[in-house]
C-alpha cells in the first residue's frame, strides 16, 4: 500500500449507503504488513445468495479452489479476506490454511464452512499463518458494523495506492435497491475472468442461478476488459452477494432470467463492475496515463477484443504512451501480431480525434503537433478501424513507467 496516491485516482469517494444486513470489521493480524489492517470479515444475513467468477490460471490459489468448490451451493454467511499473502503455490499447507480459516469463522458465527468464502492477496509461495485469524476473529465478530466500506477496501489493499469502492441503485417494485462494491488491484492485472479481488453486495433478492448469470454476463465488458501488465493472477476472485433484505420494502424475489427486472439489475451491476475495473487500471503500478483502446471494423467482436488487448498489452505501445510519443507504428505492430484477420491497406488509426494513419500509410494531413498534444493528456483514446466488418470492442489499460519496474523489483524486499 503506497503512501503516494496515483495521479489517476478519483478526486473523491462516493457516499456508500448501508446495505441492510451487511457488516464489516477489520483488524491487523500482522500477516505481512505492520501498523495497518490486513484482515476483513464481512458477514451477511442467513439466506444470502452468492455467485462467483474466478481465475482460469492453472496455478490457482487455495482460496480460489475453496470458493469454486462451494459457490455452487449458492448460499453465504461470511467472507474472510487477508492481504499480504496470496496463499498460492503453498501445497498441502495452503489447503490446510483455508480449512482452518473457514473452521475458525464458521465456529464463531455458528454456520457451516460451506457458507464461508475466502480470498487472499499478496506474495505467492509463502505459507499463510491462518492460526493468526483465531486471535482476531473474535475481535472481528464483536466489532461487526464498526468498519465502513472504505475501511473494508483499505484492509484488502497490497500495492494499491487508494481504496476502490463504487455504488449504484435501481428501482424495483417501487422501491430502491442498492448495489455496492469494492475491489483491490494494481499489478498482475490481465484478468481471465475477473480481476484481483472484488466483492459486490446488493439487498435485492435474487436466485443463485440468476445471480451467477448476471455476474458472468457482466464480467466480459468490465473486469475482463482491463489490463495493467498482461499478467493474470493466481488469485483473481469476484464474489457477488444478494442479501434479499429489500424484501422488507416490498421488493419480490427475482427468480428467473426472463423477469423484466433482470435488465434493470444488469445495468446497475454493470455500472459498478465497470467503475471498479477502471479504478484498478487508474491505480496501475506506476501509472500516469489512462488509456482507452477502441477497435472497430473487425470481423467479429471476439476478434476485435483480441486485437484491442494486443494493443493494450504491448510494452512498446505502453512505453510510447508513457513517453507521450505518438508512435502509431507500434499500434500497427500490435494489430499485426494479434493473429486476427487484418488488412494493412484498410487500417486506420486515431490518437484522440487526430487520425494519424489511413489506408495502410500515414494520414496525408498528419500533424505531429496535434498528435503530440493528445499524448500529453492524462486520459488518452487510441482508436483502430480495421475496415473488415462490424466487430468492435473496448478495453482499458495504462502506461508502463519506470515506477512499475521499481515497485515490482522491490516487491518481496
Amino acid at each position: 500500500m503506497s503512501t503516494t496516491v496515483s495521479p489517476l485516482a478519483p478526486k473523491s469517494y462516493p457516499d456508500m449507503p448501508d446495505i441492510e444486513g451487511v457488516q464489516f470489521a477489520t483488524a491487523a493480524a500482522g500477516i505481512k504488513y505492520k501498523g495497518r489492517t490486513d484482515v476483513l470479515l464481512a458477514t451477511v444475513p442467513e439466506g444470502t445468495a452468492v455467485a462467483g467468477v474466478f481465475t482460469r490460471s492453472k496455478c490457482s490459489s487455495a482460496p480460489v479452489d475453496w470458493c469454486k468448490d462451494r459457490v455452487g451451493g449458492g448460499k453465504a454467511r461470511a467472507l474472510l479476506v487477508n492481504s499480504g499473502n496470496a496463499n498460492a503455490f503453498t501445497g498441502k499447507k495452503g489447503k490446510a490454511a483455508v480449512e482452518l480459516s473457514a473452521d475458525i469463522v464458521s465456529k464463531a458465527l455458528g454456520c457451516t464452512d460451506g457458507e464461508i468464502f475466502l480470498a487472499s492477496t499478496g506474495v505467492i509461495g509463502e505459507p499463510l499463518p491462518a492460526e493468526k485469524f483465531a486471535d482476531v476473529v473474535d475481535t472481528l465478530k464483536n466489532g461487526q458494523g464498526n468498519a465502513n466500506w472504505l475501511d473494508a477496501a483499505r484492509a484488502i489493499m497490497t500495492t494499491d495506492t487508494y481504496p476502490k469502492v463504487s455504488t449504484a441503485s435501481a428501482e424495483l417494485d417501487g422501491a430502491t435497491v442498492l448495489i455496492n462494491g469494492m475491489a483491490k488491484g494494481a499489478g498482475m492485472i490481465a484478468p481471465d475472468m475477473a480481476t484481483m479481488l472484488s466483492f459486490i453486495f446488493t439487498d435485492a433478492a435474487i436466485a443463485p442461478d440468476v445471480l451467477q448469470a448476471l455476474l458472468s454476463g457482466e464480467t466480459g465488458g468490465s473486469f475482463n476488459a482491463v489490463t495493467v501488465d498482461s499478467d493474470t493472477s493466481t488469485s483473481d476472485t469476484v464474489l457477488l452477494f444478494a442479501t434479499g433484505t429489500a424484501a422488507a420494502r416490498g421488493v419480490s424475489p427475482v427468480e428467473t432470467l426472463d423477469d423484466p427486472r433482470v435488465e434493470i439489475l444488469r445495468a446497475a451491476l454493470g455500472d459498478v463492475m465497470l467503475d471498479l475495473a477502471q479504478q484498478i487500471v487508474r491505480d496501475g503500478e506506476g501509472a500516469r496515463k489512462f488509456v482507452e483502446v477502441r477497435v472497430e471494423g473487425a470481423e467479429s467482436d471476439a476478434s476485435a477484443k483480441k486485437i484491442a488487448l494486443s494493443i493494450a498489452n504491448s510494452p512498446l505501445v505502453k512505453t510510447a504512451v508513457a513517453g507521450e510519443d505518438a508512435n502509431w507504428g507500434r499500434v500497427v505492430m500490435a494489430v499485426g501480431k494479434a493473429g486476427e484477420p487484418a488488412d494493412r491497406d484498410r487500417l486506420a488509426i486515431w490518437f484522440g480525434d487526430v487520425r494519424v494513419a489511413v489506408e495502410g500509410e500515414r494520414d496525408p494531413d498528419y500533424s505531429e503537433e496535434a498528435a503530440s498534444a493528445v499524448m500529453k493528456e492524462q486520459d488518452i483514446v487510441i482508436r483502430v478501424d480495421l475496415g473488415l466488418g462490424a466487430g468492435q470492442a473496448t478495453v482499458w489499460t495504462c502506461d508502463l513507467t519506470k515506477e512499475y519496474v521499481a515497485i515490482n523489483g522491490d516487491y518481496r524486499s
